[in-house]
């Protein structure tokens, strides 16, 4: 009887072991995506080919890395992971992004003209609930996304197809850059909230004139709960390595117009500094020390990048508008 306790309890221990490695393996993060990946490969450099390209690998790399897509899984171990789901959610977000910008901004001439409907079509697929497993599961509505996506990139490509365009002007980077800061501003935010923070209301701040439904306090005590914060910690590391692909795609598909802006350096410095926030984490817990405390705090440290890399987004935006 002994015996048996000692084996069941030894193959328990195998088994949570084992699923320990199965969760370290699929919770390494997909690689950055190269300029190579993002060129055509027959050599033609046609406008729009590398965010639409960006945009298919991103989603690609997500459905396809180690373990799949972990948001909707329901069995072990994935199912007691959350790090790479919210890592995938924030990625997600970025691709949401994109494509609607894709579908509004940059296929369409003008406010007038009719939208792609094969980005109409993506773009509806890739706003599924990242946790359906049942009927539509996530993974088959992004797979039409991308089937989708390539459809257009193939129109694009062909010189006789007139009906499809991506047009790279820079209204039309601005629109995105304006989504974009939009994101960073609140990563920023939650991040900071990780060691909890007194923040004035400035809702209302630049317009004496401004109103809003019900009024808030003057200031409100913001802190992010200590099981949210590798959640928020890798929810923006998903998100800054899907903008990261997305900004090397618009340095390519967009540059004679950031060169008539003069603002490549601008973007150059935006890709360095969300590659920062692709570094190598090896703590094996995201510590949540003070500011100035004797544990590091990885929310901070992400924050400062990200910061840094919205203030860059400003500066574009700027240029791109007065340049």
């Amino acid at each position: 009887m002994q015996m048996t306790w000692k084996k069941g309890a030894l193959i328990a221990a195998l088994i949570i072991f084992m699923g320990y490695i199965v969760s370290v393996w699929w919770s390494v993060a997909p690689e950055v995506l190269s300029h190579q990946e993002l060129k055509s490969e027959t050599g033609n450099e046609v406008v729009g080919y590398s965010t639409t390209t960006s945009l298919i690998l991103t989603m690609e790399k997500l459905l396809d890395k180690s373990g799949g897509w972990l948001s909707n899984d329901v069995m072990p171990p994935s199912v007691f992971m959350d790090n790479m789901p919210a890592f995938e959610f924030g990625a997600l977000e970025q691709a949401r992004d994109l494509a609607l910008i894709m579908r509004k901004e940059f296929s369409r001439s003008q406010s007038q003209s009719a939208a792609d409907k094969d980005l109409l079509a993506a773009h509806s697929k890739l706003n599924i609930e990242h946790t359906s497993w049942l009927v539509p599961s996530a993974e088959g509505e992004y797979r039409d996304a991308i089937k989708g996506l390539k459809v257009y990139r193939a129109k694009i490509s062909d010189p006789t197809n007139q009906d499809a365009q991506f047009y790279a002007r820079a209204d039309n980077l601005n629109e995105w850059l304006k989504e974009v800061q939009k994101r960073l501003g609140s990563m920023s935010q939650r991040l900071s909230a990780s060691v909890g923070q007194e923040r004035l209301n400035t809702d209302l701040a630049g317009d004496s004139e401004a109103s809003q439904s019900t009024p808030n306090n003057a200031s409100n005590q913001i802190k992010t709960s200590w099981w949210k914060i590798d959640d928020v910690f890798y929810e923006t590391r998903g998100a800054t390595w899907a903008l990261l692909n997305f900004m090397k795609a618009i340095e390519v598909d967009f540059a004679d117009v950031l060169k008539k802006k003069n603002a490549e350096v601008s973007l150059q410095q935006i890709i360095r500094e969300l590659e920062e926030t692709q570094q190598s984490v090896w703590s094996p817990m995201i510590l949540n020390g003070s500011g100035f405390g004797v544990v590091a705090n990885h929310s901070l440290v992400m924050a400062n990048y990200i910061s840094r890399a919205n203030a860059a987004v400003i500066d574009l935006t700027n240029l791109l508008t007065k340049g």
